[in-house]
């Protein structure tokens, strides 16, 4: 008589021909041994062939795999409800039919279970054929909670879970739910787990992306999983009371879930459905988006919900689309608190706080390097004095008064050729200021600053440097040339004539190079004249 099985795998399939030959071909290969394995495989309706693959796999293995056919039910939460109805392993495991395991995933996941005494199990997950899992919980074998690890970032029911424990909370998925069914199971599971565990030293799951991209996540549209969200949200709250715990998993929702309903494709939705979008959206916000939450979202987001949760649809649907065009809007700096410039901002109609719009401590290098250029480049002579002007947009509005502009001597750190800018470190010293600096509002929007540079007799080859404060953080902005004509060279002193010239560098940086001009040595041009003639008798 077969004994208990330690492992119950549960695979829901519907229609994931060519890719479930190799999923249960995984099982069967595990090295935890088929005695102690146990396979319930539920065919939701499949149309292609998968169900009678289940059926060969049975035929060969009929001690392990059991099969379940049933019509379509339209999402994995039905069938996964019913393999756990015959599921007869100490522990049992989901996962998808278009996935497969690592070798040894089973064995060790259920030894970490065994010696930690952990009701859940979290194996090492990567995607494959450009499939993104989120990799930052894989740190080390360790034990974790909700509130304490990225495990909120990770809440696919691609786990282990002790079955009695399942057992004894009546844990199931909800099956109205075509997407996201499995987060409301595996939030409780952590929640009533006595120990959550992570095996990070062995890739034990592999998340893969069909080439069609036919998996249930990417076909659903944005009210389908809008309501899905609501769901899980609201489930969420029924277990976690409010505080810093909650968050911790909610962060998780607005973050992902929520963000990636305002996207570059909200624009082009029907305005019926954008409209319930924002209802949806600015619902969730209302209940669960607190202050924290608020200030610890960068300011795109944060615009995003809350002009959401305002029901400005047009100021909403406008923000996005002018960022896909044309990037972030400028800042307004005021003082020492800056601001993002998207639509809505002070608009009474909108009645949207400032806080929303606040820059509040998160880099925005990528943002000041997308709205800074070189506007043009100049030389200005008075008298012997000779200097380099230069005329720089950058993203900002107000009085940018803490700018810099310098030609900084000598080499230049590799940073200032990367693409974006870059946050000085707070114990950086605070670059001095060369030549003077003038403001105005550029046309397009953004703020014009022109340094004029003087320039000392030397050789010399310095690149231009941008530095500007942004809400106490200063960053270093690469100034590039982006293909506009350069000055040409020239000569300036007379008792110490010297050459200047103004080149792009191999990265499209601004670099300005002097050296002295020298009269050549006495003797010279007459040995030259010597050497020529020579030349010209032989």
């Amino acid at each position: 008589m077969r004994r208990e099985p330690d492992v119950t795998v549960v695979v829901a399939v519907y229609n994931t021909m060519p890719y479930l030959t190799e999923c249960l071909n995984s099982l069967i290969r595990q090295s935890i041994g088929l005695e102690r394995l146990e396979v319930v495989a539920v065919d939701d309706g499949s149309t292609d062939g998968s169900g009678a693959e289940l059926d060969r796999f049975a035929e060969l293995h009929p001690e392990v795999v059991k099969v379940v056919h049933q019509p379509n039910s339209g999402g994995p939460a039905v069938p996964s409800n019913r393999a756990l109805d015959v599921a007869t392993g100490r522990f049992v495991y989901f996962m998808g039919a278009d996935d497969y395991l690592g070798e040894e995933a089973l064995e060790r996941m259920v030894s970490t279970a065994d010696a930690n005494k952990s009701d859940v199990v979290v194996g090492k997950m990567v995607g494959t054929n450009g499939r993104y899992v989120h990799q930052k919980l894989y740190t080390g074998n360790r034990d974790v909670t909700l509130d304490d690890s990225e495990l909120p970032y990770t809440l696919a029911n691609t786990k282990l879970f002790r079955r009695e424990m399942v057992e004894k909370h009546g844990l199931r998925f909800p099956e109205d739910m075509p997407v996201g069914s499995d987060q409301p199971f595996t939030i409780e599971a952590c929640v009533r787990a006595r120990k959550i565990s992570v095996v990070s030293d062995y890739t034990c799951y592999y998340a893969v992306k069909r080439g069609d991209a036919s998996n249930i996540t990417y076909r659903a549209n944005h009210l389908a999983r809008l309501r899905c969200v609501q769901r899980i949200m609201e489930h969420t709250a029924t277990l976690i009371p409010a505080g810093p715990r909650r968050d911790a998993v909610f962060k998780r929702h607005f973050d992902w879930e929520l963000t990636k309903l305002l996207q570059k494709d909200f624009p082009a939705l029907d305005a019926d459905i954008r409209r319930q979008v924002c209802e949806g959206v600015g619902a969730l916000v209302d209940a669960y988006f607190t202050d924290g939450l608020r200030d610890g979202t960068g300011v795109k987001r944060r615009v995003r919900f809350g002009l959401a949760r305002s029901g400005a649809v047009q100021e909403l649907t406008r923000a996005i689309a002018d960022e896909t065009e044309h990037g972030a809007p400028p800042f307004l700096l005021e003082g020492d608190r800056a601001f993002a410039l998207y639509p809505g901002f002070r608009d009474p109609a909108v009645g949207l706080d400032d806080r929303y719009y606040e820059v509040l401590g998160e880099t925005v290098a990528g943002r000041l390097s997308a709205g800074t250029r070189l506007e043009s480049a100049d030389w200005e002579q008075h008298g012997t004095e000779l200097a380099c002007v230069v005329k720089l947009r950058v993203g900002i509005t107000g009085d940018p008064s803490s700018a810099v502009v310098v030609l900084a001597q000598g080499a230049m750190p590799d940073s200032a050729d990367k693409p974006g800018a870059r946050k000085l470190p707070k114990d950086a010293a605070r670059p001095k200021r060369v030549g003077t600096l003038t403001t105005e509002a550029a046309e397009d929007g953004g703020t014009l600053l022109t340094a004029r540079i003087p320039l000392a007799p030397a050789r010399a080859k310095r690149g231009v440097r941008l530095y500007v404060d942004v809400a106490g953080s200063p960053y270093e902005i690469p100034v590039r040339t982006e293909g506009q004509p350069m000055p040409l060279a020239r000569r300036w002193g007379t008792t110490d004539p010297h050459r200047v010239a103004a080149n792009t560098n191999t990265k499209g940086r601004l670099v300005i190079t002097t050296a002295p001009l020298r009269e050549p040595k006495p003797g010279v041009g007459a040995r030259l004249r010597r050497t020529l003639s020579r030349s010209k008798r032989k």
